[in-house]
């Protein structure tokens, strides 16, 4: 088994108790961390000299459509209206499995190459058991790793979730990969009947799955109460925008232990209404943070945890000048917490708390090199705030569970050539298809 040893980086742990910043060495032995300290003495181990980078825990995108990669970009300017009726109510149906194949695929590297080790992938377009084995095929092949959130297209109110598939998945293409985790991508209270919406959630109960569901905005429908009234909200529950809940439903869902994923660049550009953090925070809570669709927005997830961190300052500051008269003499919200959002609340949200989003002996080896040397960052004095300033040409290194998925700014064992025009010509094809209906 093999043993690394990184030396000379300014290491951001995110482990409670902590300095924000160490300069510490850390030990890898095989996929996890086996060593976090001064000066570590391992002969046997490979020296990897970092000095000049900033080491943090693998970020997590706790939300991402990964099946929409091939149309990157094409509603950068869609409302959330125009979202839902061109790609859901037109593009859908024309996928093959070979599209959700190339866009997991091309959409987890990509994930990759900005420093995101770990994926939530909220494939709600598994119209047959074959696109959701190719989108599972993508992931691994990426290798990346990702909570495989199991969905399908908006269907009638009264359909429960497809639990033969589930089983399916559990027992065969996702058992089958150390990378990968189930999830199920519900309708859930909001866009199910109650009493299909209490079926579902006690069915990934029973087998221990995160459910994960989407709400954003408008009042709150019937299966909402149905929920909590079976007392199935807990912390295997994910919600994700979560956009203009009443106050009183964040408090009750936090006190249950639920987690919240906001996509703020998303939710702020399309209309989903204001986003829950000042909410959570106000309730002792945290956010995850997820990018959602790369049709509208870009991938990184470090720019989510930016916007989130820069909104939720604007509302503070603007409230403590409404109410106080001037302006604040601190910040409501510090970058360290930011960078959290993007590490160990994303871990947390998918059901992974226990082996990513900090670095310490146990934990999965999932871990990002920012280069400090360049010159939009350079020089760092502050490693957390440079790691959450940073860009793509930032990342110089990644690894996930031990293994080295980038180095030297790029990405191995991959055909980039190829993905890229696979990627292409699936796009391509589905925008004939839209564009014919």
């Amino acid at each position: 088994m093999s043993r690394t040893l990184l030396r000379g980086a300014r290491v951001v742990t995110m482990t409670p108790g902590r300095p924000g910043a160490e300069r510490v060495d850390v030990l890898v032995d095989g996929d996890r961390v086996a060593g976090v300290g001064q000066d570590l003495d391992v002969p046997d181990a490979e020296p990897v000299d970092l000095a000049g980078r900033v080491l943090i825990p693998g970020l997590v995108n706790a939300h991402l459509h990964t099946w929409q990669t091939g149309l990157r970009a094409v509603g950068a300017d869609w409302t959330l209206m125009e979202y839902l009726t061109l790609l859901h109510g037109g593009a859908v149906q024309h996928y093959r499995p070979d599209d959700m194949y190339v866009s997991n695929l091309a959409g987890a590297l990509n994930q990759i190459n900005c420093g995101t080790t770990t994926l939530g992938d909220w494939c709600h377009n598994s119209l047959t058991p074959e696109h959701a084995d190719a989108a599972v095929e993508g992931l691994v092949r990426a290798g990346i790793r990702a909570v495989f959130l199991h969905g399908t297209p908006y269907r009638d109110p009264d359909l429960p979730h497809p639990l033969t598939e589930i089983d399916r998945l559990l027992d065969g293409p996702v058992r089958d990969h150390a990378l990968l985790t189930l999830g199920m991508a519900v309708q859930g209270p909001q866009y199910s009947s109650p009493d299909t919406a209490v079926a579902d959630f006690r069915a990934a109960a029973e087998r221990g799955l995160v459910v994960s569901l989407h709400q954003s905005g408008g009042d709150l429908a019937p299966g909402w109460d149905a929920v909590r009234a079976a007392e199935l909200f807990g912390p295997r529950t994910n919600v994700v925008h979560g956009s203009d809940l009443p106050d009183t439903w964040v408090k009750a869902l936090v006190e249950a232990g639920v987690t919240f994923t906001s996509t703020p660049e998303n939710e702020l550009g399309q209309g989903h209404g204001t986003p829950v953090i000042g909410a959570l925070l106000r309730h002792g809570a945290a956010p995850s943070l997820g990018t959602d669709v790369d049709t509208v927005v870009p991938g990184q997830v470090l720019t989510a945890a930016r916007i989130a961190l820069a909104h939720q300052r604007s509302l503070d500051h603007a409230h403590h000048r409404q109410h106080a008269g001037t302006h604040a003499d601190t910040p409501s919200v510090t970058a360290k917490q930011a960078l959290a959002w993007a590490t160990v609340e994303g871990a947390k949200a998918l059901g992974l708390a226990d082996q990513v989003g900090r670095i310490e002996p146990g934990m999965q080896a999932d871990l990002v090199a920012v280069d400090t040397r360049a010159l939009n960052l350079w020089p760092a004095h502050d490693p957390v705030a440079a790691a959450l300033h940073a860009d793509l040409a930032n990342i110089e290194a990644v690894m996930v569970a031990g293994r080295w998925r980038k180095r030297d700014h790029a990405l191995l064992d991959c055909d980039l050539s190829e993905v890229k025009d696979r990627l292409r010509s699936s796009g391509e094809r589905l925008l004939h298809a839209m564009d014919a209906v």
